[in-house]
């Protein structure tokens, strides 16, 4: 992708490659609460690839009901979480012992006994081992992780559901987060993978050339990176956890960051609900289904083409990422005060170096309230000091604004200086006990990106962006890194090859990526994760519509404090006979929900009236389907062609779409490089051809010719623009 949007001429913008918890104290809603506390290289091809207190309770023989396993006699480990037994009598199943267990745990049943000597070490033998096979946690804390070991299942009939799985003990292990393909999980490929994504050229399935690699146990395709399992389809997470008793009376909250693709969450077989966000944090509040004591939390995950995204997407397309299955975040469960901040925003005004902080409270008390919020902020020359705002909540919430001044000496954020500060924001109940609620740190950068007729500026100085496309390819995992040291990595070989942005195609990074950006100073373009176009459209009516609008939404108030986040769209290269309308409305209504960045109807097309800049692939100095008419092939070299004309007419600036894209021959020597779960299958089929014509000496020379060419290809794509 090309960038337009320079400080001189009418040049184009340039896309290089183209290609704080709560402590509980106990007690009802109405009494005070404790005290809050703090918790790529660019490839030869133009992409960019990228190589990722508990429970303490000794476990002593369980109860002998009759039968045994093999694992149990031999002293076998279990998985992490759950309990052991070494050289224990006969068992029963797991799902009868716990049953049992907890009728031997139950007060209820026993309250017209007087407690014995013998029944009371049962009670605590029955407790510890189910805190034992439940999630490890800290009494006193207010999250508890729930990453380990899950049990597992796959559902690919659908049956999970009519069986009742969610009830029950699954068959299998798994850990999360991570993926069931990298944990060996699935379908081999074979020649009758259904695959996500289009595939143009079939002659791979016909042509007795790959017959050979169409065999059982020895496939290779030649179409992209290839996984050693394939699925499609549900499956089933189910574990016990153990609600600590300092949260009753709390909002209890289930996070699930990165499934893939819809969750639906089950407590004791009860439904919470469904997600289906591609690009943000799946939450659950089952504050009405935990209470004190174990539980069987069961989460069922479906990457089927849930909403018609579009099969080529790259969040769901086996072209890049993959077509996994699992939550590959973070996993855990929160309790927090029953009236809490729900969501805080920062909007930065630059010229009067002050930020507007937007807060909604939430509330489950059933009953309207006052109270203070107090807002602090921190950072490179902010000089300190408290804004107090009075808040009222009614029964169902409310909100509230604070103005901070930062002073005439806060640094601003840029690619070149990416100051951050921190707003600190506690909620406080009212008088006369004004014990602390609830409190959320928002980071934040004072940074105005902002149109500047068809130039881009940052600050009021115009900026000229050189990027390439962020694709999803990450060969070891087959999903994208999750921490914030991986996406330094990434923007630092981004960075040293002269770029200052990514654009990421038909997808939504997670939190690290923003963060690493906010931290290194870089521009971020980011897509609604769709590309509905062969097999969808958008403006027709498709459930795409409505699914856009909220995943739009929903990526706004997960990502918008990010001063990186610079620029959104749709998606990739919509279709759709009435998208010009469906879009405009769609950038319309994002410019009027959040004015911190800059929108587009689609990377591609089309270019309307209602775009903040247009991603456009013209012009290029070699257009989809020119051949040899092109300006790079008809024409003599010369070095006086620019855009200054085009990009007049655009009254607007531009980012040339996808430029480039020239073919190089792979580099075989990366083959072992592969060790994760996609292999270069492809490159070992293009090795075996070279191989039986005698040439395969000359692959090195076939990679640096055809290299060097791309390089002159893309020196006259970039002077263009210049």
């Amino acid at each position: 992708m090309r960038a337009m949007g320079a400080p001189a001429r009418g040049r184009v913008r340039l896309d290089l490659l183209g290609n704080a918890p709560m402590v509980d104290r106990g007690g009802p809603p109405g009494q005070a609460a404790g005290r809050l506390r703090g918790s790529p290289a660019p490839g030869a091809g133009g992409r960019a690839t990228v190589n990722q207190a508990p429970c303490a309770a000794r476990t002593p023989p369980r109860p002998s009901c009759g039968n045994t396993s093999e694992q149990a006699r031999s002293g076998a480990e279990t998985p992490a979480g759950r309990a052991t037994a070494t050289g224990a009598p006969r068992f029963c199943s797991r799902q009868a012992r716990r049953a049992a267990l907890r009728r031997l745990a139950d007060p209820r049943l026993h309250r017209r006994h007087a407690p014995s000597r013998v029944f009371r070490p049962l009670q605590v033998l029955a407790v510890a081992l189910l805190c034992a096979s439940a999630v490890p946690c800290h009494a006193d804390g207010a999250e508890m992780s729930l990453a380990g070991t899950w049990d597992f299942a796959l559902g690919e009939e659908d049956r999970g559901v009519a069986e009742r799985w969610h009830g029950r003990t699954l068959s299998g292990t798994i850990r999360l987060p991570g993926s069931l393909q990298e944990q060996g999980f699935g379908r081999p490929v074979s020649a009758e993978t259904r695959w996500i994504g289009t595939i143009v050229d079939r002659s791979w399935f016909t042509d007795p050339r790959y017959a050979r690699y169409r065999q059982p146990g020895s496939v290779k395709v030649p179409f992209w990176l290839q996984p050693e399992r394939h699925y499609v389809g549900a499956a089933w997470y189910s574990r016990l956890v153990q609600v600590p008793r300092a949260w009753r009376w709390r909002r209890i909250v289930l996070r699930l960051e990165r499934p893939h693709w819809e969750t639906t969450v089950r407590v004791d077989g009860r439904q919470a609900g469904t997600r289906d966000s591609l690009s943000t944090v799946h939450q659950y509040d089952l504050t009405d289904l935990l209470t004190p004591g174990p539980h069987r939390l069961a989460i069922r995950v479906d990457n089927r083409m849930i909403v018609e995204v579009g099969s080529n997407a790259h969040s769901v397309s086996d072209h890049t990422q993959t077509a996994w299955n699992g939550i590959i975040g973070s996993l855990t469960l929160s309790a927090t005060h029953p009236v809490w901040i729900e969501d805080a925003q920062a909007y930065p005004d630059v010229p009067g170096r002050s930020v507007r902080l937007v807060v909604r409270i939430g509330n489950r008390t059933g009953r309207p309230g006052r109270g203070t919020l107090r807002v602090s902020v921190r950072g490179p020359g902010v000089p300190g000091g408290e804004t107090r705002v009075p808040i009222g909540w009614t029964a169902r919430g409310g909100s509230a604004e604070a103005v901070c001044s930062l002073g005439p000496s806060a640094r601003l954020w840029d690619e070149f200086s990416p100051a951050l500060h921190t707003a600190r924001i506690s909620l406080q109940g009212a008088e006369p006990r004004p014990a602390a609620l609830d409190s959320r740190a928002v980071i934040f950068g004072l940074r105005a990106f902002r149109r500047d007729g068809t130039q881009f500026g940052v600050n009021g100085r115009r900026v000229f962006l050189r990027g390439t496309l962020e694709c999803c390819i990450f060969p070891l995992t087959g999903y994208p890194a999750m921490d914030v040291p991986a996406w330094k990595r990434i923007l630092r070989i981004a960075r040293a090859h002269g770029l200052n942005h990514l654009r990421f195609h038909s997808w939504c990074p997670p939190e690290a990526a923003f963060r690493a950006a906010d931290a290194l100073g870089f521009y971020l373009y980011v897509e609604c994760p769709a590309w509905a176009n062969f097999d969808s459209s958008v403006g027709d009516g498709r459930r795409v519509d409505r699914w856009l609008y909220a995943e739009g939404d929903r990526i706004l108030q997960a990502y918008g404090n990010h001063p990186s986040f610079a620029m959104m769209s749709s998606g990739n290269e919509p279709g759709g006979q009435n998208q010009r309308a469906f879009l405009g409305r769609l950038v319309r209504h994002w410019q009027r929900l959040d004015p911190r960045r800059l929108y587009t109807s689609g990377a591609g097309w089309p270019m309307i009236p209602e775009n903040d800049f247009h991603a456009t692939p013209e012009p290029l100095i070699q257009a989809w389907g020119q051949g040899l008419a092109s300006r790079i092939n008809a024409r003599p070299p010369e070095t006086i062609t620019d855009y200054r004309e085009f990009v007049a007419r655009a009254g607007a600036p531009v980012v040339s779409h996808e430029i480039g894209q020239w073919c190089v021959y792979p580099n075989l020597a990366e083959i072992p490089k592969y060790r994760g779960v996609l292999k270069a299958r492809n490159f070992e089929i293009f090795r075996d051809g070279l191989a039986e014509r005698g040439m395969l000496d000359q692959a090195r020379d076939f990679l640096i010719a055809s290299g060097r060419l791309q390089a002159l290809c893309y020196k006259e794509e970039i002077e263009s623009a210049l």
